[in-house]
């Protein structure tokens, strides 16, 4: 059952991060981008490393279309970005940056659709809405995480030290 958990809690955080690809309207085709550099770091909260989550780069210069977003998922605090998959790594370029990690109990949804939690069923809602934030709301959007990255050629890692 800790399996089902830990698996509908991944798919909680990807359908997260598509809607944010499809909303920045960057496409899986490769064509026509310029190298993007790889992009690594650690992500923690007060001092801890974040166990699992996403982190969503959200380009500002360029922005869309010149500029993609990219995005990683978080293990046990490490992340590695991605533009259009295979960790290819980001654009050059300014980002403003959100985090999203949570802990959603799909034990409800697993137990009255017979071991399978259906996406969109009312006891999916209620679980992906009693979802538990490992960190503060305010990470969760770019806008309002105060959260900053430059990608260059580089190679540096960037870290992320959330605080409350």
């Amino acid at each position: 059952m800790r399996s089902a958990l830990k698996k509908w809690q991944l798919v909680a955080i990807a359908l997260s991060v598509s809607a944010t690809v499809v909303v920045l309207g960057c496409g899986g085709d490769d064509s026509g981008l310029a190298r993007r550099y790889k992009v690594t770091g650690k992500v923690t909260y007060k001092g801890a490393p974040v166990a699992h989550g996403t982190i969503n780069f959200i380009p500002t210069k360029p922005p869309p279309p010149d500029g993609r977003a990219a995005t990683g998922e978080i293990v046990d605090g490490f992340y590695s970005l991605s533009t259009t998959g295979n960790s290819d790594g980001a654009l050059p370029g300014d980002y403003i940056v959100a985090i999203l990690a949570v802990d959603v109990d799909l034990s409800s949804a697993l137990a009255a659709n017979k071991g399978k939690a259906r996406l969109g069923d009312p006891a999916h809602q209620l679980a992906l809405k009693n979802a538990k934030s490992l960190i503060p709301a305010k990470y969760n959007a770019g806008e309002t995480s105060g959260l900053k990255a430059t990608v260059d050629t580089s190679g540096k890692a960037i870290d992320f030290d959330l605080t409350d």
